[in-house]
């Protein structure tokens, strides 16, 4: 998670909902886990001991990540998206100009990308081709596979 990630609101309530349940639950279920573990006596061979040690460290480290993400995020708030352009926050439905299907796509900051629910990240090559467009045009998406070559057919705000 670099610096200067992007978020829509809900992305940024999703990773802070992530970050409490971290540290509200996750750590005290570790701590309890080492305190058990303590129990079975000597630390050195102690196998429980030594993996709620390193799932504790694992835990710290996403804390850290998560904060630092948070702290250091643009946050694009909903009533600056506009269903004008292709942008962060919006839901475009495109149509496949050599194929004739229609997709819909969620276009996301990159934390909040996941192709299973088509939410696609800004930096993805699908997803810089379409940022920027309007309704009706026709963009051509440059892709390892080859060539897209989409037709914007609508802008929505997501939510």
């Amino acid at each position: 998670m670099a610096e200067g990630t992007i978020l829509t609101e809900s992305g940024l309530k999703k990773l802070e909902e992530e970050l409490d349940y971290l540290i509200s639950v996750r750590r005290n279920e570790i701590s309890e886990q080492i305190a058990v573990a303590r129990g079975f006596g000597d630390l050195s061979e102690n196998a429980e001991y030594d993996e709620a040690k390193k799932e504790q460290a694992k835990v710290e480290e996403q804390i850290t990540k998560l904060q630092q993400t948070i702290r250091t995020a643009t946050v694009v708030a909903d009533d600056e998206i506009t269903t004008e352009r292709v942008s962060i926050g919006t839901i475009v439905k495109v149509k496949d100009l050599d194929e004739g299907e229609s997709y819909e796509y969620a276009i996301v900051g990159a934390n909040e990308a996941d192709p299973m629910e088509n939410k696609i990240s800004n930096e993805s090559p699908v997803g810089a081709g379409l940022i920027g467009a309007k309704r009706n045009q026709t963009v051509t998406i440059t892709i390892p596979a080859g060539t897209l070559r989409y037709k914007v057919t609508s802008i929505k705000k997501m939510n």
